[in-house]
């Protein structure tokens, strides 16, 4: 799997054997700017080998509604982690954007300012320039 200048994205990686894999992600495109990498890892199509004891007395098909009803609540709160951990990436992205906007703002007022000091100090030269000894005439 390779994926270069992407801001995001969605890797599938299909595994042909049992065991550990490693993930390796390399910055050398860009090795001054820093970068936050968040990724989530799905496991689909795992076997169930967990199953919930039966209680003496209940019937098959109320253990397998029961055992239904537990398997929907975990998918549905699997969704709601997935969203949770979406929207507190995105929140950092954005919290990164406003912060790198806040520093130009700054500095282009910065700069700003100190342009227009320098035209006030200009203009105040150039009427004394004008009214100094003999040059009174000219004006």
């Amino acid at each position: 799997m390779e994926g270069s200048k992407e801001r995001q994205g969605d890797f599938v990686f299909t595994a042909k054997e049992q065991g550990e894999y490693r993930f390796c992600f390399d910055n050398e495109m860009s090795t001054f700017a820093e970068k936050m990498v968040d990724f989530e890892i799905a496991v689909e199509n795992e076997s169930r080998d967990a199953q919930l004891p039966s209680k003496q007395g209940t019937s098959p098909e109320q253990t397998s509604a029961l055992e239904e009803s537990i398997l929907k609540v975990s998918r549905d709160l699997s969704t709601i982690n997935r969203n949770q951990k979406y929207f507190r990436t995105r929140e950092n992205r954005n919290m990164s954007t406003v912060k790198s906007t806040e520093g130009r703002i700054f500095n282009f007022s910065v700069a700003e300012s100190a342009l227009m000091v320098s035209m006030a100090g200009l203009q105040v030269f150039i009427v004394r320039f004008f009214f100094q000894g003999a040059r009174k005439g000219y004006v």
